[in-house]
């Protein structure tokens, strides 16, 4: 798994609305020059946050965006499959039907436990904790030794 521009600047972009939460509405041209972002690409990526419903959008003057819900409620698992899809390091992990090989593997448990650390990672860090800085390393990746990895 490798996460693209696209997944990485619209965490950014969501960190920096949640960061002025309280300004109600950001325009585009201010996001994209306090994150060094182009507003072209983000703009490529305001479609896919939206269909999310991570984003509140309003035309005109002192239109711009922000966040529909409060920092506390988004995940960063859920900002990266909204922008990259499914987070599975393999396709069979997702969909175990398009394998013909998944009822013998001795392979698939590797992914599938992978899956389910990355998940449970991701999914534990909300924008509210990145905008505070409080994502522990050591603390958040303790929780794997409770999937039995």
């Amino acid at each position: 798994m490798k996460i693209s521009t696209r997944g990485r600047y619209a965490l950014r972009m969501l960190v920096e609305l949640a960061r002025r939460q309280e300004s109600g509405y950001v325009p585009l041209v201010e996001i994209s020059e306090s994150q060094n972002i182009s507003k072209k690409y983000l703009e490529q990526i305001i479609p896919l946050l939206s269909r999310a419903g991570f984003l509140d959008a309003k035309l005109g003057l002192r239109g711009g965006y922000r966040l529909a819900k409060p920092a506390t409620d988004y995940t960063v698992g859920d900002v990266l499959r909204a922008t990259e899809g499914s987070l599975a390091p393999v396709a069979c992990v997702e969909n175990e039907g398009d394998c013909d090989h998944c009822d013998g593997c001795r392979t698939q448990p590797i992914w599938k436990n992978l899956a389910e650390v990355v998940a449970k990672y991701l999914d534990g860090i909300t924008l509210q904790d990145v905008l505070d800085r409080n994502v522990d390393l050591e603390r958040d990746i303790s929780f794997a030794d409770g999937l039995g990895i």
